[in-house]
C-alpha cells in the first residue's frame, strides 16, 4: 500500500517568528485531499526557517514563503506519481 504524502510545517518558536503560521495556513487553504498537512515541533534547522518536510520522500524546504506553497504541492505530487 502506498503511503500518503504528509507535509510537516515546523511551528516551533523560531520558525513561527519567521512566518511558519502563515505557511501552514497557506497549505490548509489549498485543501488537497491526497496530502496531509500538519504543524509540528522543531525540525532541527532553526536558522533556515520556516522549515517544511515532505514525507515519505524526505524532501526538505527552507526559508519557505506563502507563495512557495503551490510549488511545493506540485513538486510533491509529481514526485509521488513517479515513484
Amino acid at each position: 500500500m502506498e503511503e500518503k504524502t504528509c507535509i510537516l510545517i515546523c511551528q516551533n518558536r523560531t520558525c513561527k517568528k519567521q512566518g511558519a503560521a502563515d505557511i501552514l495556513t497557506a497549505f490548509r487553504t489549498l485543501n488537497i485531499s491526497e496530502i496531509n498537512y500538519e504543524g509540528c515541533g522543531c525540525l532541527g534547522n532553526c536558522g533556515n526557517g520556516p522549515m517544511v518536510l515532505v514525507l515519505p520522500a524526505r524532501i526538505w524546504y527552507y526559508h519557505v514563503r506563502p507563495q512557495d506553497v503551490s510549488k511545493i504541492i506540485t513538486a510533491s505530487t509529481e514526485k509521488c506519481e513517479s515513484t
